[in-house]
C-alpha cells in the first residue's frame, strides 16, 4: 500500500517484526491480526505526511519509509520491533559474506561484535555457515564477543535475498488495535484512567472516552488534552471519540438525596450507568476504568463489588493490582503524566469519612434516593468530539474566554498601564504585566479566577497560562467594558457576582 509523499528524507527499507504473541495464534487468526497491523502501520506512517510503502509478508512486514517517519511505528500496538535494512544481497553465501564485510567492517572496527543469522526457506547453506564465515571476514577489524557485544550484525535470509541490519527499535508489543472490539473508558484526566486506557489499547481494544464533567470548562479542557495524547500517539487504526457529559446537575441530585458517607460510591454507580448508556449507543461491549484496589475509599474490594451492581456491561480494571508509583511510571512512559499532574481531583466530593465496606443492598437504597433523570439528561445532552480532528487552536477561545463569571470567582484586573484609568472592579486584584510570571505562586487552586483587560489580549494569554498551570482561570469576554457592566449590575443588586477578595500574593 502506497502512502502520500512528503518532503525531505529519502525512504529506506525497514523490517518490522510482529509481537511474539501474534505469531503464536492459529494461522487464520494470525493472518487477520497481521492484516490489521499492516493497516494500522500505514495510518501511523501517513499521520506524519511521509512517503511510505507497507508490504505484508508472513511473519514480517516490510516498510519503505524515511527513517524519521518510523518513530511512529514504535507506538503501533502489535509491533514487536523493527530495524532499518542497511543492505540487501542475493541469497548466496559468498554474496552474503562479501556484502556483510563491505557494509560493516567500519562499524565493527575496534568493537566487540557478534553475527546473528536467520533463514527461512531452502538454501545450500545453514545459518551457522553465515555466522561463521561472515564473523571470520569481520574478525580483522574487531573482536568476536557472543556474550556482551557492542555491535550485533544481523542477517535474515528469506527465499532469494538476504537482508542486513545492525540496529533494533522496540515496539510496544501487544495486539493490533481493533482486533478485540470496542469499549468505553471512563476518563477523569488523572494518572490512573489514562494508564488504564493505554493498557486496554495495547490489548487490541478500540476505545471511546466518557468524561463526566464535574467542574466546568477548564477541567474539561485539561482532560481533553490527556485524551488527545492517547488519540494522537497511541490510537493508530481507529478514530476515538470523546463524550463530554455535563454532570453538575447529577452531583446536585446526589448531594440532595443520598447520605453523605455514600456519595462517593453512588457517584461511581452514576458514572457507570452513564458510560453504559453511551456504550449502548456506540456498540461498545465493556466499560474500562482506572480503579486500583485499595487506592482510595471507593476502591476497596467491598465497595467495588457494590459499585459493580450498577454495571450492565463487564467492567475492565487493568490497573487493579498496580500501586500508585507503578501507575505514574506507566503514565510517564505514555506521555500523559505531566498533563495529569496539573489536574485537580474533582471526584472526591466528600470531605468527611466515606463508607469503605458498603453492602450492595445499602447502596441500592441510597441510590434509590437520587433521581436517575439528571444522568439520562447528561447523556442526552453530551458533546461528542472527534479527538483526532481537534487542533490546538480549536479549544482556545471556547475554553479560556467566558461570557459570565463563575460563581464566587476572584476578579483579576490585568490591564496594561496605559489602559488604567483608575477604575477598579470591587474587591479585584490589580496585576501588572511584570508580575505575570509570579502570579500563580500567590493563587489558591481551590478558587476560580476571571481576568479582564481592555482588548482581551492580555487576559486571554494569562488565563491560558494559568489553566496550563492547573488553575481554574478564564478571560472575560468583552474585556473591561463587560467588567464595568458586571460591577454596575452588582451595585444595583441585579446580578450575583459573588466576587471574593483576591489574595495579596
Amino acid at each position: 500500500m502506497e502512502l502520500t509523499a512528503g518532503p525531505g528524507a529519502e525512504p529506506a527499507l525497514h523490517l518490522v517484526r510482529l509481537a511474539p504473541e501474534i505469531t503464536r495464534k492459529s494461522n487464520r487468526t494470525r493472518r487477520r491480526f497481521q492484516r490489521r497491523l499492516a493497516g494500522n502501520l500505514s495510518e501511523a506512517l501517513a499521520s506524519g505526511g511521509s512517503r511510505a510503502r507497507v508490504e505484508d509478508h508472513w511473519s514480517r512486514i516490510r516498510v519503505k519509509a524515511p527513517p524519521a517517519a518510523m518513530e511512529a511505528a514504535a507506538r503501533v500496538f502489535g509491533v514487536g520491533s523493527f530495524s532499518r535494512v542497511d543492505a540487501v544481497a542475493p541469497a548466496a553465501l559468498e554474496a552474503i559474506v562479501r556484502t556483510g564485510h563491505a557494509t560493516y567492517r567500519d562499524l565493527v572496527a575496534g568493537q566487540r561484535y557478534a553475527v546473528a543469522a536467520r533463514r527461512a526457506g531452502r538454501h545450500s547453506f545453514s545459518s551457522q555457515d553465515v555466522r561463521e564465515q561472515l564473523g571470520a571476514a569481520l574478525n580483522p577489524y574487531g573482536k568476536v564477543d557472543l556474550t556482551n557485544p557492542d555491535v550485533v550484525v544481523s542477517v535474515e535470509v528469506r527465499e532469494g535475498e538476504a537482508l542486513f541490519f545492525a540496529s533494533r527499535t522496540d515496539g510496544p508489543g501487544g495486539l493490533p488495535l481493533g482486533v478485540q472490539g470496542s469499549a468505553v473508558c471512563l476518563l477523569s484526566g488523572g494518572f490512573d484512567s489514562a494508564a488504564a486506557a493505554w493498557l486496554m489499547l495495547k490489548r487490541g481494544v478500540a476505545l471511546d472516552y466518557v468524561f463526566c464533567n464535574l467542574a466546568g470548562p477548564a477541567f474539561e479542557r485539561s482532560v481533553i488534552r490527556v485524551a488527545k495524547v492517547l488519540a494522537d500517539r497511541w490510537s493508530y487504526g481507529c478514530r476515538p471519540k470523546m463524550h463530554v457529559l455535563p454532570f453538575g446537575e447529577a452531583i446536585e441530585a446526589l448531594q440532595g438525596g443520598a447520605t453523605p458517607r455514600y456519595w462517593q460510591v453512588v457517584l461511581k454507580r452514576m458514572m457507570y450507568r452513564a458510560a453504559a448508556q453511551v456504550a449502548e449507543e456506540t456498540g461498545a461491549v465493556a466499560i474500562v476504568t482506572g480503579e486500583s484496589l485499595g487506592q482510595v475509599s471507593s476502591q476497596t474490594l467491598a465497595n467495588l463489588r457494590a459499585i459493580d451492581e450498577a454495571a450492565p456491561l463487564p467492567v475492565l480494571r487493568p490497573l487493579i493490582g498496580f500501586d500508585k508509583q507503578e501507575i505514574i511510571a506507566l503514565a510517564t512512559r505514555i506521555g500523559t503524566a505531566a498533563l495529569s499532574a496539573r489536574i485537580k481531583e474533582y471526584c472526591a466530593i466528600l470531605e468527611g469519612k466515606p463508607v469503605t465496606a458498603a453492602k450492595p443492598a445499602a447502596v441500592d437504597r441510597e441510590e434509590s434516593k437520587v433521581s436517575p433523570e439528571p444522568v439520562a439528561e447528561a447523556v442526552a445532552s453530551r458533546t461528542v468530539m472527534d479527538l483526532r480532528a481537534l487542533r490546538p487552536g480549536d479549544m482556545s477561545r471556547e475554553y479560556v474566554v467566558l461570557g459570565a463569571a463563575p460563581p464566587g470567582a476572584v476578579w483579576i484586573d490585568c490591564r496594561l498601564p496605559h489602559q488604567d484609568d483608575g477604575w477598579r472592579f470591587p474587591a479585584s486584584r490589580r496585576v501588572l504585566p511584570a508580575e505575570f510570571a509570579d502570579l500563580a505562586a500567590g493563587l489558591d487552586k481551590d478558587l476560580s479566577y476571571i481576568l479582564f483587560c481592555d482588548q482581551g489580549v492580555q487576559s486571554t494569554m494569562l488565563a491560558n497560562a494559568l489553566q496550563i498551570a492547573g488553575y481554574d482561570a478564564y478571560a472575560l469576554d468583552g474585556g473591561t467594558k463587560a467588567a464595568r457592566r458586571w460591577a454596575a449590575a452588582d451595585a444595583l443588586g441585579g446580578r450575583d457576582v459573588a466576587a471574593r477578595s483576591a489574595p495579596a500574593g
